[in-house]
């Protein structure tokens, strides 16, 4: 059974950083995408950041670029967002996401998904 468990989320001021954490499990992830998305109320859910687990490119949205990371730890079978400069519009549930297929910017390539993680960002 494919798990994805997330941590991290919380609640910061504007300007301060938060890392988020994706715990993988059930199966091999190598090929897959391992993405980043989030949906803020009222919103539909957007891409926030991706890699191919395996292989080397990232991928950002443009609202996060230079600000957020996306890594793994292969050892672990773990997906990192690193959120810096964080901005109020930064606010809204952080999921964490896995599927074999492309593109990456749609939710439907996405065959797993975590719970979600709120983050909320404070002016």
């Amino acid at each position: 059974q494919v798990q994805l468990v997330e941590s991290g989320g919380g609640l910061v001021q504007a300007g301060a950083s938060l890392r988020l954490s994706c715990a993988a499990s059930g199966r091999t992830f190598s090929g897959y995408v391992m993405a980043w998305w989030r949906q803020a109320p009222g919103k539909e859910r957007e891409f926030v950041a991706a890699l191919i687990w395996g292989g080397r490119n990232t991928y950002y949205a443009d609202s996060v670029k230079g600000r957020f990371t996306i890594s793994r730890d292969n050892a672990q079978i773990r997906l990192y967002l690193q959120m810096n400069s964080l901005k109020t519009e930064d606010t809204a549930v952080y999921y964490c996401a896995a599927g074999p297929r492309l593109p990456i910017e749609s939710p439907g390539s996405y065959d797993y998904w975590s719970q979600g993680t709120q983050v909320t960002v404070s002016s």
